[in-house]
């Protein structure tokens, strides 16, 4: 199962114990109204909150009313969506890693930007305490060629070429250092897919810290990779 996840950063100064209980009284209601003139409640709640030391998980739940036609007619139902969510500290910062998709595709629409933005509302008042991270293009490059055999496929971004936006190496002609360094003289380094060997995991990472476990793995595994590998990677 791929799981997809995004790291932000807190830039708030928070107390462990107070964040825990002002999320754990969070409760958000409103009320929708189908098309047919009936009316359904929609919640927004946090649960299973757990904290151990300086490490605060949760599932951040949402209801979305899903539509779609059957025989001609529009029908709406309500769905709950969750995604589960970690803050901690890492070398005086801190941080929330939030598992979910961070672009809509197919029918997903709890998204990791949205639960960033909400927890930060309830957190700060304030949508910009939480804020989007950053791994440098140097970084991805230094990844990638301190261990050129464990990668699996680089994106490159920022392309100066006319009319190419984005250039991809992959498969064989990742052993082509030629071609290599001729796509990084004219791009920047944007997606990375390797292998995690010390761990055995295959992971992708972009440059603005979305994460990607592609290996048969947990949720725990995950976290713990990023807790230990990852976040001291980001700028």
């Amino acid at each position: 199962m791929v799981l997809p996840a995004k790291i932000f950063e807190i830039k708030e100064e928070i107390n462990f114990g107070l964040i825990t209980q002002k999320l754990k009284d969070f409760r958000e209601e409103e009320t929708y109204e189908k098309s047919n003139g009936e009316t359904t409640n929609l919640l927004n709640e946090i649960l299973d909150l757990n904290l151990k030391e300086n490490l605060l998980s949760g599932v951040f739940s949402a209801d979305f009313m899903r539509a779609r036609y059957y025989q001609r007619k529009l029908i709406e139902n309500p769905v709950t969506e969750e995604a589960t969510f970690w803050i901690t500290r890492f070398e005086n910062r801190n941080f929330l890693i939030v598992v979910a998709p961070s672009v809509a595709r197919g029918v997903k629409k709890l998204l990791t930007n949205h639960v960033a933005n909400k927890l930060s509302k309830v957190l700060f008042i304030t949508s910009r305490s939480i804020v989007e991270t950053k791994i440098p293009h140097e970084t991805l490059k230094e990844l990638h060629e301190s261990n050129p055999a464990a990668t699996r496929l680089i994106w490159f971004d920022q392309i100066d070429i006319p009319g190419i936006e984005k250039l991809c190496l992959a498969g064989s002609d990742l052993a082509d250092t030629q071609l290599y360094q001729d796509y990084l003289a004219h791009g920047q380094i944007w997606y990375v897919v390797f292998e995690a060997q010390k761990r055995g995991l295959t992971m992708g990472i972009t440059r603005n810290s979305v994460v990607t476990l592609f290996s048969k793995s947990t949720k725990d595994e995950l976290i713990n990779y990023i807790k230990e590998d990852l976040l001291a990677l980001i700028e």
